[in-house]
């Protein structure tokens, strides 16, 4: 027996073992052209492992070729769509759909084969992924009868989590978590490959944090770190399960360990820029509602780079950052390329309106409004619902239709606080407590603002509570009679804010901010804007 065929068996041995280093290393300097495709098959599932995604796909490939010339078409269909969902994984739609299409050319009129079910499932996904919902349910169901019929455990728990999703979007909820759920019991019992199990761990945990169900989100990421304890460090998967955990942290309100995590993954995952983007794109949203401007820039720009887009974060800061016109360029931009109704466009949609409310823009904010009122009525999930109604009330705020916007902000601030959002419930109570005040209720809205402050100084979002504090109507003992209007524009002053972010603020014109500003440099005898903000550092007032 030679050297090399030693080797080939060794790395067969290990592959059995799944002890993908191994497989490696024995490989390392055998001929690709000794190898059979189905040993080609196993370095590119060790590479993949290994976090070596070239070697991985040219590893595929040359199995495909393989398998392809030998007339084996089953088997050269299913790397076909292993290859396909591997570049749309790596943003080159084109080259996976060119995969896509020799999969069907191998698979489409083949005798039945399990083959077949993967096939259907990257049909699905690519409907999905371009809104045509029907067309991937009908492919779902498709891939699960195969399934079925082969006993293949991965096809029927990914044709599972497939018609789950896509439940979802089509607003029944509740039945598509109840699929999400049934194909989780197949992870739990270990009965599918390392590969899916990885998959389904990572697509419902995804699908939790869009429809903000944390208590699911929750339990499914601690099922998922005891599983990545048994993986290779440098496989891909503990890396996305820990940022997962992050974002999970950071929507409970526990801001500080969720930066601590999300910045161990950016430095961790060198080898897998997309969740190392992710990371720093969760490092850059929490530094940047704590007040740290200058860390989100850095934190986003490196996600960026990492080709990791970070927005809405980005517009947000530069609204921060008082380039509110910016902010609604940058985000006009992204909404251009984010087709169809999904769950990142509504996230866009939501920071548009607050963008173009900042800059007085109500007729664009209410078109956003629109559209995300349209989604939430589609979709149908209650965080979708609450993100909808603290926009419509924020318009109508501004428009001044106080009784629709206590509605609004009435029941968006209730919907937050039943899924436990501490964010997204104090700035909801924030609006609604100025929505109190605008209908004549002084008591109730400083009842309404102080709970706000209270909740935004627990999650150290010093911003937020800044504003907050400036919008309670309790002066205190300062001279030159300042009105309580003016202390409260005084205050936004000392947090640094732009006439135009304090006007839509408290919902007035910039016109008036102006005339309040030159009413408190006359009763404190200061000439400038940096004097008054000094004034108010030293009265407590910022």
């Amino acid at each position: 027996m030679s050297e090399r065929t030693a080797d080939i068996d060794r790395a067969r041995d290990a592959l059995a073992r799944q002890a993908w280093a191994e497989v490696l290393d024995a490989l390392q300097g055998v001929d690709p052209d000794r190898l059979s495709p189905q040993d080609l098959e196993g370095f590119a599932d060790a590479a993949w492992w290994m976090s070596r995604w070239d070697g991985s796909t040219a590893a595929r490939q040359r199995a495909y070729a393989g398998y392809a010339a030998a007339g084996q078409d089953p088997q050269a269909g299913f790397n076909a769509v292993l290859l396909c969902f591997d570049h749309l994984e790596r943003g080159d739609p084109s080259v996976a759909m060119g995969w896509l299409m020799r999969a069907q050319r191998h698979l489409a009129d083949h005798e039945p084969c399990f083959q077949q079910g993967f096939l259907a499932l990257c049909q699905a996904a690519v409907a999905q992924h371009g809104g045509d919902l029907e067309t991937a349910m009908t492919l779902a169901e498709r891939a699960h009868q195969i399934g079925g019929r082969f006993d293949h455990r991965d096809v029927i728990a990914l044709a599972l989590l497939t018609r789950g999703q896509v439940l979802i979007s089509m607003g029944r909820v509740a039945e598509g978590l109840a699929l999400l759920d049934e194909a989780m019991t197949s992870v739990i019992a270990d009965e599918l490959t390392p590969y899916f199990t990885g998959v389904l761990y990572c697509s419902v945990l995804d699908t939790c944090l869009d429809i903000a169900d944390l208590g699911r989100a929750g339990e499914w990421s601690r099922a998922a770190a005891t599983w990545c304890e048994t993986l290779p460090r440098e496989s891909a998967y503990p890396g996305r399960c820990r940022v997962t955990r992050a974002e999970v942290a950071a929507l409970s309100g526990a801001w500080a360990d969720a930066e601590r995590e999300a910045r161990h993954v950016s430095e961790d995952a060198v080898t897998d820029p997309p969740t190392a983007g992710r990371a720093l794109y969760q490092c850059g949203e929490i530094m940047r509602r704590t007040g740290d401007l200058r860390g989100a820039e850095d934190a986003f720009s490196r996600a960026h780079g990492l080709g990791f887009d970070p927005q809405p974060g980005l517009a947000l800061l530069r609204l921060a950052q008082g380039k509110a016109d910016a902010a609604s360029t940058s985000l006009r931009v992204a909404l251009g390329g984010e087709e169809g109704r999904s769950f990142r466009r509504v996230r866009l949609l939501s920071a548009l309106v607050e963008i173009a409310l900042a800059l007085g823009d109500v007729a664009g904010a209410a078109d956003a409004s629109g559209e995300l009122s349209l989604i939430a009525g589609e979709i149908g999930t209650p965080a979708l619902k609450a993100t909808a109604a603290t926009a419509r009330g924020a318009v109508r705020l501004t428009e001044g239709a106080s009784q629709e916007a206590l509605d609004e902000l009435r029941r968006a601030s209730a919907a937050w606080s039943e899924l436990k959002l501490p964010y997204e419930s104090a700035r909801t109570r924030a609006l609604f407590g100025v929505a109190v005040r605008n209908a004549g209720d002084a008591e109730g809205a400083r009842l309404e603002l102080r709970a706000a402050r209270a909740a935004f100084e627990r999650l150290g979002a010093r911003p937020d509570a800044l504003r907050a504090a400036a919008l309670i109507d309790e002066p205190p003992d300062v001279p030159a009679g300042l009105t309580a209007r003016e202390i409260q524009v005084l205050r936004l002053v000392g947090t640094g804010m732009t006439n135009r972010d304090i006007a839509a603020t408290l919902v007035i014109s910039q016109h008036t901010v102006a005339r309040h500003l030159q009413n408190i440099y006359a009763k404190l005898g200061v000439p400038t804007r940096a004097a008054a903000t000094a004034f108010a550092f030293e009265h407590g007032l910022a």
